[in-house]
């Protein structure tokens, strides 16, 4: 979970493959294969105007030229900077990375735009707060042709000064690292990886990655199919801050709702030397545990957790978790799939939480009544997860939702819930102005933008949240969907 951006900074690695922002859409023979165009949503958290500062860099090693300009965002607003549209840019493409700063504390999520007509989802990732760079990054998991999936990965420096990483990728099982790689960076730029590329790791793979650099750097991932179902994801990788032995999942599904979506969850060791004891304690719909996994996993390694696996898990079961360790503290990613053949196109990916926050941001946030369909309209719905991390009991949970002017359109207030519990919004059980909550974040003439606060009222209270943003994979089949997972923020 990200902290504050006490320093008004956002670190945003991009993966924008495309080599031409104009290029038109068509179909591709895999999500692997697919380009996308990088749209950054970023949310203004404080209650006045803000100045941000965007600055573009190109990928490592290359020589061209960092590139500065500024935008305007009004208090408590949410807005987008689509990068092949943004005439600052017209001369930028490929891969490359961007630092953001403001004069006023701001979120930001990376939003992946497919140029296929084939891969509709759209890969999420939050952007990383000043406080969040480290020398030691974690990857949970990296694929190379393993359940028809690969990993592209960015590690982007995050520090003021050059760094010099080492990179190790580590197979399920062993404790020595399949292959090392070691590499500079120069201040704000990044290198970018394609685990399908990468001959060391042989004809497959199936592991995670650790990072340690001489500085602070950041990591993101995308994740996508190798054969026709084009599912892709993302994620972000996870520095020492976030370390814990006790990492918190808002949600944990097994057969549930008419795609029948199930959770997995891959759990990597932080320590070099040691192994670790993992739990896994699954909870209802109430605070109780109603089942529990363990394994032990060797020192760098990781080891997949999938719900519908655990004895006393219902069918249809939507409920949370919670994930502890012993031997050294752990990372977690989590991961949702469907069943493929009523949404063969479904899988998200979120990072665990090892502590929440009495105040959330979602940067964002959309919602369509009418509209959920391919044609005509491609609309989005966004589904808030929403888990009391704390000792105590939440008090009412308030989650505000805001126009892409700031602008505040509906409010839904939810009862108290126990440690351990979740509960869910989405702006469609908001009170407020109905007729745009029912098409939240789509303005009349075409404007799009929408962002939320999750807040619990309760001293002390800590909370954490996924959201959920949804499309319609059919036209016909309102079952078949695709969807992606970004973690709430922390803004306090």
């Amino acid at each position: 979970m990200r902290r504050t951006l006490s320093l008004l900074l956002v670190v945003v690695a991009l993966l924008v493959a495309s080599s031409n922002f104009t290029a038109p859409v068509s179909a591709q023979s895999s999500a692997y294969n697919t380009n996308f165009i990088t749209s950054i949503t970023y949310q203004n958290i404080s209650n006045a105007d803000a100045t941000v500062t965007f600055t573009f860099y190109p990928p490592s090693g290359s020589s061209a030229s960092p590139i500065t300009f500024n935008r305007s965002l009004a208090a408590n607003a949410g807005a987008s900077l689509f990068v092949g549209g943004a005439s600052e840019l017209s001369g930028f493409s490929g891969q490359g990375s961007a630092v953001i700063s403001s004069d006023q504390p701001i979120v930001a999520t990376v939003v992946q735009l497919p140029q296929s007509s084939t891969v509709r989802n759209r890969p999420l990732s939050n952007g990383f707060g000043s406080n969040d760079g480290s020398n030691n990054v974690l990857i949970a998991t990296v694929l190379k042709n393993q359940f028809n999936q690969t990993t592209k990965f960015s590690i982007q420096n995050a520090d003021t000064s050059p760094v010099t990483v080492t990179l190790r990728f580590f197979r399920v099982g062993e404790a020595t690292a399949t292959h090392t790689e070691t590499f500079s960076l120069n201040v704000g730029t990044a290198r970018f990886f394609d685990a399908g590329t990468i001959s060391q790791l042989g004809a497959s793979f199936n592991g995670s990655a650790t990072i340690q650099a001489t500085g602070k750097v950041v990591s993101t991932a995308i994740e996508a199919t190798t054969d026709s179902s084009y599912r892709v994801s993302a994620f972000e990788g996870v520095g020492t801050s976030q370390f814990s032995n006790t990492v918190y999942m808002p949600s944990a599904l097994c057969n549930f709702g008419g795609s029948l979506q199930r959770t997995a969850y891959a759990v990597q060791n932080t320590s070099a030397t040691n192994p670790v004891t993992v739990t896994v304690s699954y909870r209802g719909s109430g605070s109780s545990i109603i089942a529990t996994q363990s394994a032990t996993i060797l020192p760098g390694g990781k080891q997949s957790f999938q719900t519908c696996d655990a004895s006393g898990i219902p069918s249809n079961y939507n409920g949370s978790a919670v994930i502890t360790s012993t031997g050294a503290p752990i990372v977690v990613i989590g991961k949702v799939f469907a069943q493929p053949s009523v949404s063969p196109a479904f899988l998200t990916a979120f990072v665990g939480a090892g502590s929440g926050a009495q105040k959330l941001a979602a940067p964002y946030v959309r919602w369509t009544t009418t509209r959920f369909d391919v044609n005509p309209g491609n609309r989005q719905r966004a589904f808030i997860a929403i888990q009391n991390v704390g000792t105590g009991a939440s008090g009412n949970i308030t989650v505000k939702y805001f126009d892409r002017n700031g602008n505040l359109v509906g409010t839904h207030t939810l009862n108290s819930i126990d440690p351990g519990q979740k509960t869910n919004s989405n702006p469609s059980l908001a009170t407020g102005q109905s007729d745009r909550l029912a098409e939240f974040g789509y303005e009349t003439g075409g404007a799009t933008g929408g962002s939320a606060t999750i807040e619990c009222a309760n001293s002390g209270c800590q909370i954490v949240a996924v959201i959920r943003i949804a499309s319609a994979n059919s036209a016909t089949n309102p079952a078949d969907i695709v969807a992606e997972d970004y973690n709430a923020i922390p803004i306090n």
